[in-house]
């Protein structure tokens, strides 16, 4: 009885981590699907000459740094979402449906990106690109703490990993957020998503020498 009863967990533990690698393998794909879908809005220059076409870029400018943009957006989330997974070896607590909705705030992003790069209402434009990331780093947080609560990582798992990872990402979270704000008062509020992250990495590596010449 106890060996069959052995039999069933070690199957059911091999059908879990199946499980989990096919999450891995769709992210994966549906990730590279929200980068793709990005370049399918991308405009292209027109003009017979040299000039015209340098003049159309011109025009174009705001779709092709908002590509840019959320080209590294994604990106980010991407390597985060590869870095903790490597690690995991089972579904549960609810991994699946974060799992979803992160991956919703992905697909979403592309249209998001769109929608910033039109003229006009910047506030709103901002806010709602703001949001979806916002969102899509809270879900990613949710992910992480699970994880790490239900022990679905393996055993190896470096034992730095979650506290580097709540700490990236929660910083980006808060980049976002605290643009938001700014964003009613100045275009240069995209300048957020970059000073505070540098800001938050400098305070963590002085905190962190404090510590040790303590």
């Amino acid at each position: 009885m106890s060996s069959a009863t052995s039999d069933e967990d070690t199957a059911g533990s091999e059908a879990r981590g199946i499980a989990a690698e096919r999450l891995t393998f769709f992210s994966d794909a549906v990730v590279a699907i929200a980068i793709t879908l990005l370049s399918l809005e991308l405009p292209l220059p027109e003009g017979a000459t040299s000039a015209e076409l340098l003049r159309s870029l011109g025009d174009h400018q705001n779709e092709y740094i908002s590509f840019l943009i959320s080209f590294a957006v994604i990106g980010g989330h991407w390597r985060a979402h590869h870095r903790l997974f490597h690690y995991v070896t089972t579904l549960g607590g609810g991994l699946l449906q974060l799992s979803f909705g992160w991956l919703l705030m992905q697909v979403i992003t592309p249209f998001a990106t769109k929608v910033i790069a039109e003229e006009g209402g910047f506030e709103f434009r901002f806010v709602f690109y703001a949001l979806v990331q916002i969102v899509a780093l809270a879900l990613f947080l949710l992910m992480t703490r699970q994880i790490r609560r239900h022990h679905l990582y393996r055993e190896d798992t470096p034992p730095e990993l979650f506290g580097g990872i709540l700490r990236g990402v929660g910083t980006m979270a808060l980049a976002f957020a605290v643009s938001i704000p700014v964003a009613f008062f100045t275009h240069w509020a995209y300048a957020c998503w970059i000073v505070v992250p540098v800001v938050g990495h400098l305070l963590f590596r002085f905190r962190r020498r404090a510590s040790a010449a303590a």
